[in-house]
């Protein structure tokens, strides 16, 4: 059984995803981290940086913390969603790379500045959002030629929908993206997508 530390961010929606997409079972742990249950004691045995998600696969006594590497190791415990040939599988891992580097990093930027920040700072909101809109170019023109991020529906997908989907929360629009809002309107369609963003309740 897997244990799974969580609470409902992109980021910890990408592992409920692929827990419901391979089907494995687990038991959800919800921290709350707007009430800074990530700094408890019990939290940072598990994941000493104090970010959620994090997971416990109590049937290999492995402990794994950090979305993008949850996302691989789940991968491969499964066989699923991560190519085994090396082109491809190159592929998946730097568009994962790519969402934990650009998307994950300068979304929440612009979720913070436009939605939470105590003082509304023009710049750094026209900043976030400038490199939002970027990030959706380079998305919709990879998703012009390919159903899904590399072809096949894979963990690179899993990564990148939760950020994408909150688009309206952030207050912009996919319609000069048409490649990029077929995408999102296929992906939201699949019912464990639609399971792993509704966790944890």
């Amino acid at each position: 059984m897997i244990e799974l530390y969580t609470f409902t961010t992109p980021n910890g929606r990408k592992a409920s995803i692929m827990l419901e997409e391979t089907g494995l079972p687990y038991n959800t742990h919800k921290i709350d981290i707007t009430k800074n249950d990530q700094f408890t004691p019990e939290f940072i045995a598990i994941n000493p940086n104090s970010k959620i998600p994090a997971i416990v696969d109590n049937d290999a006594g492995i402990t794994v913390f950090e979305s993008g590497a949850i996302l691989i190791y789940l991968a491969e415990k499964t066989g699923k969603f991560l190519p085994t040939d090396t082109k491809n599988r190159i592929q998946v891992i730097q568009w994962l790379m790519f969402q934990m580097a650009s998307v994950g990093p300068m979304f929440g930027q612009l979720n913070h500045f436009k939605r939470f920040a105590p003082e509304k700072i023009p710049y750094a909101i026209e900043r976030y959002e400038k490199e939002t809109l970027r990030l959706y170019s380079v998305l919709d023109k990879q998703l012009e030629n390919h159903e899904y991020i590399c072809g096949d529906y894979s963990i690179a997908d899993m990564a990148i929908y939760p950020w994408v989907a909150i688009y309206e929360f952030q207050g912009l629009t996919l319609d000069a993206h048409p490649s990029l809002k077929r995408w999102v309107e296929t992906v939201q369609q699949r019912p464990a997508v639609q399971r792993g963003m509704a966790v944890p309740v």
